[in-house]
């Protein structure tokens, strides 16, 4: 198999279906108010009621409270969970505990030293995304539409499942597949993770460049199984 794919920004069920029809292993709305990319829950909870256990529903959250992770998690039903701001290893833990979900640790790295810190985290997957260095955009914590250097995947020496993004569309998916792989078998991407990269507006996916990231990700050489779907942490 081709690396995974999780579309992340979804806030329609019209954009979560076709991600779905496409191959997704994941889907991802994100509970972090400041983002343009915000999924209401009433619109959350659409997509989690037409796609259970056709698909990873992960809620992606941003320094937010335990007690609300947990209290969201549990109301819709969600089977993953993203952690995309400053949340340490313990607090991950006690969430992968609390919800029984499978656990993402995001982080944002431009810098060696942040891609083998994220190695303190015994997450089911680690997520590594592009710091923004434009002004402003650094609150929004993704989906700014900017890559990372790959090159620093060669200081990743974790066996935890690897989830690549920051800037990832239907033109460079597979180079960065290609440059990831290039480092040795743990730098390889057992998914790689699209937000900007495949809209029309944000929040909004565009088809076409949905249909033409798929096929660019299919293109490229083979990587771990998935999990079934909903599968515990």
């Amino acid at each position: 198999m081709s690396p995974h794919v999780k579309v992340c920004g979804i806030t329609n069920l019209h954009d979560a279906e076709l991600a779905v029809e496409l191959g997704a292993w994941a889907v991802g709305m994100v509970f972090y108010e400041p983002s343009p990319r915000a999924c209401s829950t009433d619109d959350a909870l659409r997509i989690v009621s037409a796609l259970r256990r056709r698909v990873e529903l992960c809620g992606v959250f941003v320094n937010a409270p335990l007690d609300e992770v947990v209290q969201v998690s549990d109301g819709l039903g969600l089977t993953m969970l993203q952690m995309h701001g400053d949340e340490g290893p313990a607090y991950c833990a006690e969430v992968g505990h609390r919800t029984g979900a499978k656990v993402i640790k995001a982080v944002q790295v431009e810098s060696i030293g942040e891609v083998r810190d994220v190695e303190r985290f015994h997450t089911d997957f680690h997520l590594l995304d592009a710091r923004s260095s434009v002004p402003g955009r650094e609150k929004l914590r993704g989906g700014t539409g900017e890559a990372f250097d790959w090159g620093l995947l060669a200081a990743r020496r974790s066996k935890v499942p690897l989830i690549l993004s920051g800037g990832l569309g239907p033109e460079n998916a597979a180079q960065a597949i290609l440059a990831a792989s290039s480092h040795g078998h743990r730098a390889r991407p057992f998914a790689l993770d699209t937000a900007s990269g495949t809209e029309a507006s944000p929040g909004r996916k565009d088809p076409e460049r949905l249909r033409a990231f798929f096929a660019a990700v299919r293109a490229s050489e083979p990587v771990e199984e998935a999990p079934p779907v909903g599968t515990p942490a």
